[in-house]
């Protein structure tokens, strides 16, 4: 039975574990630990290779329906892709796919029809996303269609450093977060409608977002990667117990923070 969280508003903040810095190798294996530790739910990025000029595709089909069998947990696809289309959107929902997270920047006109067909036609969660930089004021018009809004803060991703997030938190991430929630209050929907701060956010800068009003957090390099990980790129392989630390460490500042 799938458990349900996204969309779900209560006084704790949830973690949206991100895949992106899983050992591949051991993807079955992290996310059974993820949802052991007490992770809300699996967010993998899907690139076509087009968008943001990343070169490669990342995180397609395969790999969702790869985890799907391990986990009861719901799974978020944040497209990252040029224009996607209908027939996208029932291949990710045939494969397991719960939400589906639109980018506003290349979804253009399409954006709205596409929230339609994710929910009317597919019955699946839907929301939007965008980076640092895009004008908040685009996301105002489709908070009362969607179940959660996703704001990502600037990345370094030309920058490897060891066991670190390429990721940088301005102050203006802070305030972009609460100018958010506050459209979100203004339409009502507080109750309804996640927020997500993306990127760079951990243990130890997560609570001025708590404050702001942010209702759920990505986080993988907090979750997957450190100095002393033992797979590529030091990540964590799963089984020996550091995911299930991270995680758990993780839930307790989360919820120290919301409850100050």
């Amino acid at each position: 039975m799938r458990s349900e969280k996204i969309g779900i508003i209560d006084n704790r903040i949830k973690i949206a574990a991100g895949l992106f810095w899983a050992d591949y190798g051991n993807l079955g294996g992290t996310v059974r630990e993820l949802e052991s530790a007490g992770a809300d739910w699996i967010h993998l990025e899907m690139r076509d290779g087009q968008y943001m000029n990343f070169n490669a595709p990342r995180g397609g089909l395969d790999v969702l329906m790869g985890i799907r069998p391990h986990t009861s947990l719901e799974i978020e696809i944040q497209l990252q892709m040029v224009r996607p289309t209908f027939d996208l959107y029932r291949q990710l929902k045939d494969a397991g796919a719960d939400l589906i997270t639109i980018p506003l920047e290349t979804a253009m006109e399409n954006t709205m029809q596409d929230i339609t067909f994710i929910k009317d036609a597919l019955g699946l969660k839907v929301g939007v996303w965008g980076w640092q930089g895009l004008p908040l004021d685009f996301f105002r018009q489709y908070i009362p269609f969607v179940d959660i809004i996703e704001y990502e803060s600037r990345a370094r991703f030309w920058i490897n450093e060891k066991g670190k997030t390429p990721h940088l938190i301005d102050p203006i991430m802070i305030q972009s977060i609460a100018d958010l929630k506050q459209m979100i209050r203004d339409a009502g929907r507080d109750h309804e409608v996640d927020l997500m701060e993306d990127g760079g956010i951990g243990p130890g800068n997560a609570a001025p977002f708590i404050e702001a009003g942010m209702t759920v957090g990505e986080f993988s390099s907090a979750l997957l990667k450190g100095e002393d990980g033992e797979g590529p790129g030091n990540r964590f392989i799963p089984g020996i117990g550091k995911i299930t630390k991270a995680v758990k460490n993780l839930r307790q500042s989360l919820d120290e923070n919301s409850s100050e």
